[in-house]
């Protein structure tokens, strides 16, 4: 038997219907609201004036796609080696130079 699911947004203003969910930060606290196309553009013209004189904010330099690839490779090639890491967040500094002196090593062969 075959199931559909339909999720319908609502106007968090007004309850009509919704087209988007907008997400935005304020005083360090995230908050996403649900508005119709109509709403979400008086939204965003009451925050322009806002906008204009302010900054972004970064969370730290973003990674590339090659930083990424990096990291799976020394993550693949530790694991080869019995070295245990977790699957997300920093990579020891002894597991990366251990790495590169392998690496290296393989490649001067």
């Amino acid at each position: 038997m075959a199931r559909k699911v339909t999720i319908a947004l609502e106007d968090d203003l007004d309850a009509g219907p919704a087209d988007q969910t907008i997400r935005f930060a304020l005083d360090g606290a995230d908050y996403e609201i649900d508005l119709s196309g109509h709403n979400a553009t008086a939204f965003r013209e009451q925050l322009a004036p806002f906008i204009k004189h302010a900054r972004k904010a970064g969370h730290g330099p973003a990674r590339s796609a090659t930083s990424r690839q990096r990291s799976t490779s020394i993550r693949a090639w530790a694991q080869e080696h019995g070295i245990a890491l977790s699957q997300r967040g920093r990579l020891p500094a002894r597991v990366v130079e251990q790495y590169q002196a392998d690496t290296t090593a393989t490649h001067a062969r």
